[in-house]
């Protein structure tokens, strides 16, 4: 039996280069939502954990890079820990973060760029893991 990728031609070498970031196989994912129940941070979230995993899977990268769910992650990996498949999807999140800002044609954020992203409401850990990660 051939597998055969969900997502489609017009997004693939983006999607492509989520799974290579991160190294984990979306595909993989039974939508179960173990991910999205035990996310401390689900209730910012516009799109749950489990949700941006099926949109990766059917190729809509666009509506998971619009959402406010990738800078709502607390990065605390408690998704990733309860998956029953092992797929980090923190990773995955991240990865898709990366992804936006090769988008902008720069491989790092300026201190004032990750203030732009936050809110009043966004756990400090987030903050804190922007800070590092981008201010290199």
């Amino acid at each position: 039996m051939k597998r055969v990728k969900i997502f489609s031609d017009s997004k693939s070498k983006e999607l492509d280069q989520i799974v290579h970031i991160s190294g984990q196989r979306i595909q993989d994912c039974i939508q179960c939502g173990k991910c999205s129940a035990s996310c401390p941070a689900s209730e910012g979230m516009d799109i749950l954990p489990h949700q941006v995993i099926r949109l990766l899977q059917t190729g809509e990268l666009d509506k998971v890079i619009e959402s406010e769910t990738l800078w709502s992650c607390a990065s605390c990996f408690t998704c990733s820990e309860r998956c029953p498949r092992n797929i980090d999807i923190a990773s995955v999140l991240e990865a898709v973060r990366l992804i936006i800002i090769r988008r902008s044609g720069e491989n790092k954020m300026l201190a004032d760029d990750v203030f732009a992203k936050i809110d009043n409401k966004m756990p400090q850990q987030a903050i804190v893991s922007g800070f590092r990660k981008y201010n290199k």
